[in-house]
């Protein structure tokens, strides 16, 4: 570790943002402080440990941002954090967003799930968010298939099968009036804000027709939502007196690790809750306000009130996100905070055990990693596989892990020339442009290489960083006749002496197979669009938009195959036009 002490002297007591950076120069760490001075002195000036003490191992540099206050501080280091991405600020473990039920505010209006609330007009109704997505698509289900609002995106020119089923007053031929729409948005409104007595009738009395009339399998069906609506669709209610919509937080720390709670409380009703486990800093109270502004970024939209602990600084919250924000200290919101503290410490009593299981062999892993390579820091791996069909459409993919996490944000997919024909070839094909763009942008180089494959594939590898003048580190994971890994071999081909039950060779067993999902996977997407999408997917510089203007306006492949460059010029630009001809002749 680096002595800072110079450096430290000239730090000023002002509050502001912090940036620790790695030996490469990249950042790796932001943080905020009301004063820096004393921020920065605790990573070096007491004992640190676990995630915390993985930082300061890895602090080459640091430098910092003054600024007038708190809040200025907390902006600024949240825009680093999405510029720069560190790998020390806190991840979120799932990052899909919780999806909405949304009845849109149209002339014949639609009820659907969402989960993209970010766009910029929203001036429909929307009732979440749901953290059962099955709950939310089973609530949908059951509006549609009880109420006959439109289901197509456009109204068509003629009477569908929606119609005829009675899921659809026909808005395209008939004329239905504002008075009948307006009642049934009405009693889905009432529904989503959780009175499903209406809703429950309308069934009941359903249900007793199709009995009459000796509709069994549609009886059984109505009675299947009733039994939706008892169980997965029923939500809790608060006595609260009234009906408000809020987020709770509460959460509960045991040594370097965070549980956090939210629940989620919309007119007076426990829409559900949230729960993450996340490895912590020393840095508690600023680490919770970095997430909760990660988790509204997300897509859950923000309610106009929180309630957050004691602990918590309020006003800057409040100034953050523009909303209230407060800290209930008695009556039934101190019992709901407390019963979200539950919620969190009971949560963190499950998951705890396997967490430190889990990141004890990580650390056990980089560190036999460390001693195999006889290197001090070996952090940022990449690896790289292929796919193919029959020795055609090849596409290659490249996974990247930091400390044996993934980094999904850096995961690349490549297409590969149709002149490639083999797996050797595909190979030179994908490092060499991975590698290249490294070079020429600047990117941040890996620590480690770790190929698929044994001698073949690590003499392709080191020919491409030699000819790029590159030095980085390589292995290879050799497979047996049964396609599993057999053993570790070094860019010498040494045969490695790393046990098969040892930490490290799990973790790097993990990487290989991540690698073989990620590319199996592309290929399964591409191929699943059918012949025709699969061709023009693969052709070089052909991206979703230009593959279907090229359909639009030639509809079919043997008529862009039998078209010239110039031809195809008027859709493509000319250098892809000529791409796409050569491409074409070798299929």
């Amino acid at each position: 570790m680096k002595d800072f002490k110079e450096k430290l002297a000239l730090v000023p007591t002002k509050p502001g943002s912090y940036q620790m950076k790695n030996k490469d120069g990249v950042i790796i760490y932001v943080g905020k402080a009301k004063n820096l001075q004393r921020r920065l002195r605790s990573y070096f000036t007491r004992t640190v440990t676990g995630k915390t003490r993985l930082l300061v191992e890895d602090i080459d540099d640091f430098e910092y941002i003054v600024t007038s206050s708190e809040l200025e501080s907390l902006i600024l280091e949240i825009t680093l954090i999405k510029k720069y991405d560190p790998k020390y600020n806190i991840l979120l473990r799932d990052d899909k967003s919780y999806p909405y039920i949304e009845l849109t505010n149209e002339k014949f209006p639609k009820v659907r799930m969402i989960r993209n609330t970010k766009r910029k007009k929203i001036k429909n109704h929307l009732y979440g968010p749901f953290p059962n997505a099955t709950a939310a698509r089973k609530t949908v289900n059951i509006i549609n298939r009880l109420y006959p609002l439109r289901k197509c995106e456009r109204l068509g020119k003629d009477l569908c099968l929606y119609y005829h089923i009675h899921e659809c007053l026909g808005y395209c031929k008939k004329n239905i009036t504002e008075a009948e729409i307006d009642n049934m948005k009405k009693e889905i409104i009432a529904f989503l804000k959780g009175d499903s007595s209406i809703v429950t009738e309308r069934i009941k009395s359903e249900m007793e027709k199709a009995s009459l009339s000796m509709n069994y399998e549609r009886a059984l069906e109505l009675r299947d939502m009733l039994n939706d609506i008892d169980t997965t669709l029923k939500k809790q209610k608060i006595d609260l007196n009234n009906n408000e919509s809020f987020d709770l937080i509460n959460y509960y720390q045991d040594k370097n690790y965070l549980s956090i709670e939210i629940f989620f409380i919309r007119d007076g009703l426990l829409f559900g809750r949230h729960n993450e486990i996340i490895q912590t800093l020393d840095n508690t109270e600023d680490e919770v306000l970095e997430y909760l502004i990660k988790f509204y970024d997300k897509g859950v939209i923000i309610p106009k009130t929180l309630y957050i602990p004691q602990e918590l600084n309020d006003k800057l919250l409040a100034e953050y996100f523009n909303v209230k924000v407060f800290k209930p200290q008695k009556g039934k919101m101190k019992e709901l905070m407390n019963l979200a503290l539950d919620n969190a410490k009971e949560q963190m009593e499950l998951q705890e055990e396997t967490l430190k299981k889990d990141n004890d062999e990580r650390l056990k892993a980089i560190e036999e990693l460390r001693n195999l390579l006889g290197v001090d820091k070996v952090s940022r791996m990449e690896t790289f596989d292929n796919s193919h069909l029959f020795g055609t459409f090849y596409v290659g993919g490249m996974v990247v892990f930091d400390d044996f996490i993934p980094l999904k944000d850096e995961y690349r997919k490549y297409k590969i020339s149709a002149l490639v024909k083999d797996d050797l070839g595909a190979m030179k094909e994908v490092l060499y442009r991975r590698y290249y763009k490294v070079l020429m942008e600047n990117l941040v180089k890996p620590d480690l290489i770790v190929m698929d494959g044994g001698v073949t594939q690590i003499g392709v590898c080191k020919e491409i960083i030699s000819s790029l003048g590159l030095n980085i580190p390589i292995i290879g994971l050799v497979k047996d006749g049964n396609h599993r890994t057999s053993h570790i071999m070094n860019q010498d081909y040494e045969i490695l002496d790393v046990p098969k039950e040892s930490n490290l060779f799990l973790f790097l067993t993990r990487i290989q197979d991540e690698v073989h999902r990620y590319a199996i996977t592309y290929h399964r997407n591409i191929k699943a669009k059918g012949t025709l999408a699969s061709v023009l997917d693969l052709a070089p510089g052909i991206g979703e938009v230009r593959r279907k203007e090229l359909l639009k306006r030639f509809g079919s492949l043997k008529k862009i195959k039998e078209a010239s460059v110039e031809e195809l010029s008027k859709v493509l630009p000319n250098d892809v036009a000529q791409s796409l001809v050569s491409y074409l002749k070798e299929m």
